[in-house]
């Protein structure tokens, strides 16, 4: 069945690897599914309409201004969807109290979202002047300022490293702990800049400290984490897991979930005698991630780092 209606979110953004998501998710009418994080609706709308007349979609995000503009976009489709206000780690309990044991498909679309990207007021961004916020949630309470301006130097470096990958972590932590007070995020973009050897390929200086500051403020890597091992529980036999991740540290934690979880015995390699105990669970259906098109990329440069992984779900003992 044809989605192409669903293709362009209400805020005028096509979802990324829109196509590729709709079948990776082998959507059938009748079905229930998970988007674990809804965003403005783009691919929750195409999710419904592959599942016509009466596919169900549970629809969750930690962001209410997301979840408000995917209501209007999804108004269409009435009572076949439900939206709600969590993260994506309580997928279980939201499932459960939909009347759901089991659910056909779960999408996680991970990362930052456009409109979330290009709101000044949320502070994501360093090309917009806004307050050291970078919270997906705005109903909690800690903030990106805590970090940029109260954690101790150290701690900031080891966030900045970790999290950004970032090789000038020590030297940048140093520049910001000697500019605190910071209020707004040019100035510490600026304060970043200065501890920069140079764009490295066009990428902003202050991209990848950026990045961490958003990952520890959000725990998003174990959100991830507990996330996955919450999908695998949900779904049926021959349900699918479809991830889409936007950098190296997201797409090395589904990979290696995806890998552990489609081996039956993950002792180590150097032990003789299995007593794991563990079962396979997954199988994987990419081997390698899916990217996106030259095409695609050109209409929504956002896309560019995406990486698609796909996993379903064995039969169950």
């Amino acid at each position: 069945m044809s989605a192409s209606s669903g293709a362009v979110s209400a805020n005028g953004h096509t979802p990324v690897l829109y196509q590729n998501v709709l079948n990776a998710l082998n959507l059938h009418a009748g079905g229930h599914y998970i988007d674990g994080t809804v965003g403005a609706g783009g691919h929750a709308a195409g999710i419904l309409e592959c599942s016509s007349p009466d596919g169900r979609l549970l629809g969750l995000d930690r962001d209410p201004n997301a979840l408000e503009l995917a209501g209007f976009r999804l108004e269409p489709f009435g009572d076949r969807v439900s939206l709600r206000h969590a993260s994506y780690t309580a997928m279980r309990d939201e499932a459960f109290a939909q009347g759901w044991d089991r659910v056909d498909a779960i999408l996680l679309d991970l990362g930052l979202s456009s409109m979330q990207l290009e709101d000044a007021k949320r502070g994501f961004s360093f090309r917009f002047d806004g307050p050291l916020d970078m919270r997906f949630d705005p109903e909690v309470d800690f903030m990106a300022d805590e970090l940029v301006n109260h954690m101790p130097q150290n701690e900031l470096a080891d966030v900045i490293k970790r999290y950004g990958e970032e090789p000038r972590a020590r030297a940048i932590a140093e520049a910001i702990v000697q500019a605190r007070p910071l209020r707004t995020t040019l100035e510490l973009a600026d304060v970043i800049a200065s501890k920069a050897t140079g764009k490295r390929k066009g990428i902003h200086p202050a991209t990848r400290t950026f990045q961490a500051l958003r990952i520890a403020v959000n725990d998003e890597l174990n959100a991830l984490k507990a996330g996955l091992e919450t999908a695998v529980g949900l779904l049926s036999p021959g349900g699918r897991l479809v991830v889409i991740s936007f950098h190296s540290l997201e797409d090395r934690i589904v990979k290696r979930f995806f890998r552990r979880e489609s081996q039956d015995c993950i002792c180590p390699p150097e032990q003789l005698i299995c007593c794991c105990e563990h079962a396979a669970t997954l199988r994987i259906l990419t081997k390698r991630p899916i990217r996106p098109e030259s095409d695609e990329i050109s209409l929504n440069p956002r896309a560019r780092s995406a990486r698609l992984r796909v996993a379903e779900r064995l039969s169950m003992a």
